[in-house]
């Protein structure tokens, strides 16, 4: 397992102790800018795809790609703040990804009952060109993918899409090759069920960082 980034010890202080990475630098500030400009671009792309579609698949990635431009705002303006704003921050985007996760999950149980099969070439041709985006942003994200919870949390979205693309274009390809609604609508289940995830483990260091910064 790779170890943290960490932050120069404070000086003066006598302690010697290390703390997590905060994103506290021009550098990373720079990386969320261009980050946050490949997710606003990619939504547009998928957004018009799904809603041509009726794909559960594209419509997951669609609003994860929204979803990201908004908290990597919000982690841009957390950096350099308190502890306890960065950790609320990040426990505000943990719980929105969860709310996320329940819409898409809503989302494809509704499709099953009364959608027709979408089209598969269209959902594996957006599902590899989120892919490229979320590629060239977790290129940008790999060095920083540990550090305190608002840092973290911007690496899990990441490594999220990086999944979420993959499994879009391989639904693309089963829809295809089955002329079938339902590859489309249990990849939407399974990326619900990884934002679920993620947003238990960003939760779970907010509340972690957050108690001991009281």
């Amino acid at each position: 397992m790779s170890q943290p980034i960490l932050n120069e010890p404070s000086a003066g202080c006598g302690c010697g102790a290390a703390v997590k990475f905060d994103g506290a630098t021009p550098a990373y500030r720079r990386i969320l800018w261009s980050v946050i400009a490949i997710n606003a671009l990619a939504f547009v792309a998928l957004a018009g795809g799904a809603w041509l579609q009726g794909s559960a698949a594209l419509g997951a990635n669609a609003l994860d790609f929204l979803a990201d431009s908004a908290t990597y705002a919000i982690s841009l303006w957390a950096i350099g703040r308190s502890t306890r704003i960065r950790a609320g921050a990040a426990l505000l985007k943990g719980a929105s990804l969860g709310l996320l996760a329940a819409f898409i999950l809503g989302f494809a149980i509704w499709r099953a009952v009364s959608g027709a099969p979408p089209e598969g070439a269209v959902i594996s041709g957006l599902g590899l060109l989120g892919f490229v985006a979320n590629g060239i942003a977790a290129l940008l994200l790999v060095r920083h993918r540990d550090g305190d919870a608002n840092v973290r949390s911007v690496w899990l979205c990441t490594r999220n899409d990086l999944i979420e693309s993959l499994v879009v274009a391989a639904a693309g390809g089963l829809v295809w090759i089955t002329a079938s609604r339902w590859p489309d609508l249990i990849a939407g289940v399974i990326l619900a069920l990884v934002f679920l995830q993620s947003a238990w483990a960003i939760v779970r260091q907010s509340r972690d960082e957050l108690r001991q910064g009281s």
